[in-house]
């Protein structure tokens, strides 16, 4: 078996070392950060959302962009299989609301752990504060990595897993798009994903803080009316938009061709009732109160700070008494309910985004190998690649399988001619 010198200690990278070092190969883990697993450290807000324990059908249609191209990747190495390496190896796990899975301990570095645990059993390298500037080939192959300081490492395959361009501080800042475009890659372009959305309407600044579950929300091309995307869950309101698990999985059908053309955000604030229904369970909140203001007899719909921006949007007086109020006002009330619309105006950036959209095209790798079409022996894995999920585990899930994928085929190139 020959060396495999693997570039960035995140999932991908983590995993790539692992399933490689278990193939036999010669690992070698480079990390520029002083420890590894950075990123997933913050992840799920520190619990770490590490797959989903969806049935296949589900894991594939969670896949933004490209997912032809993860079926080797997710069938080599599943959720379940994921999550049996965790579970089988330490790490014991909970499947939550959604078919999240979690780490029993709510602890990401239980996860991180597990993976350095193996690395270790493998005998596989792990340097870190090493940062790697660019990788060498010899008569279109590759031949290894030059370092920051100058210093060259042979190796008979590399592996990039240096993640996209999200969260920068954790230092995803595209290193791995310029080295692998220097090698003749093309590299689609970028854009933050699974990001809050800013909107026109002040509506959410006034309400900022507030969340609301069991929502659903529809993101429409404004001109043609066309849903782009639909989703069930929570959503929160930030001092320029909206954001949440909900809103987040929006944001990554929301690109420069949507921005041109417009795009609207409608919320279903009340989804389990259709508009008739809705309408009578509003005639029941009135029965008996029908010489109080409208104002006051909203605390079963919505919670309190919402009641006074859903009258004003309503354009109904709140101080009218029950009784004054028209059927045709309560139906177009109900509609404001079930339809409320704002004018998305762009994205959170980089340091919101969960993952980067676009990167690596996934025409220049072999899907059944991860191998560059381009340059035999360099391999990608992970973020990297033009590859995005929604919120739920999907894009680690993304980074385990093209991982080990990447991780089980470079370790056989030491065995080629």
């Amino acid at each position: 078996m020959g060396k495999v010198i693997v570039i960035g200690a995140g999932a991908a990278g983590m995993m790539a070392a692992c399933r490689a070092a278990e193939c036999g190969a010669r690992v070698l883990l480079l990390e520029k950060n002083e420890k590894a697993g950075k990123k997933l450290y913050i992840t799920g807000k520190g619990r770490c959302n590490l797959t989903n324990a969806c049935d296949t059908e589900d894991l594939f249609a969670s896949v933004v962009h490209n997912r032809k191209f993860l079926y080797s990747a997710f069938y080599g190495f599943s959720n379940f299989m994921a999550m049996d390496f965790f579970e089988q190896n330490g790490c014991p796990l909970k499947t939550e609301r959604g078919n999240r899975v979690f780490p029993v301990s709510d602890h990401a570095s239980d996860v991180i752990r597990t993976l350095e645990r193996k690395l270790k059993e493998y005998g596989a390298a792990v340097r870190l504060h090493t940062e790697v500037r660019e990788i060498t080939e010899e008569r279109g192959r590759v031949s290894g990595v030059v370092l920051a300081d100058g210093k060259t490492v042979a190796g008979d395959a590399v592996i990039i897993a240096t993640g996209g361009l999200s969260y920068p501080t954790t230092g995803s800042t595209g290193d791995g798009y310029k080295m692998a475009e220097r090698l003749g890659h093309t590299i689609v372009k970028t854009a933050p994903a699974l990001v809050p959305l800013a909107v026109r309407e002040q509506e959410p600044k006034e309400l900022q803080g507030l969340s609301l579950k069991n929502i659903r929300a529809f993101l429409l091309a404004e001109k043609s009316g066309k849903i782009l995307y639909e989703g069930f869950g929570e959503m929160l309101f930030t001092h320029y938009g909206v954001s949440g698990p909900l809103i987040l999985s929006a944001g990554s059908y929301y690109g420069e061709k949507e921005k041109q053309e417009g795009c609207l955000l409608r919320l279903d604030l009340k989804p389990a009732l259709t508009e008739e229904q809705l309408d009578k369970r509003i005639l029941r909140d009135f029965e008996g109160k029908e010489n109080r203001r409208f104002k006051n007899v909203l605390g079963g719909l919505f919670p309190v700070r919402l009641i006074p921006v859903m009258i004003r949007l309503s354009g109904i007086c709140p101080d009218r008494p029950v009784n004054e109020i028209t059927r045709e006002e309560r139906r177009r009330f109900v509609s404001l309910i079930k339809n409320w619309q704002m004018h998305i105006t762009g994205t959170g950036d980089y340091t919101e985004a969960i993952v980067t959209r676009g990167g690596i095209h996934v025409k220049e790798v072999n899907p059944s190998t991860m191998e560059s079409v381009k340059l035999q022996g360099l391999y990608f894995a992970g973020e990297v690649l033009d590859l995005d999920g929604l919120t739920g585990g999907f894009n680690l899930q993304i980074a385990w399988s093209t991982g080990y994928l990447a991780g089980e085929h470079a370790a056989l190139q030491g065995q080629k001619e």
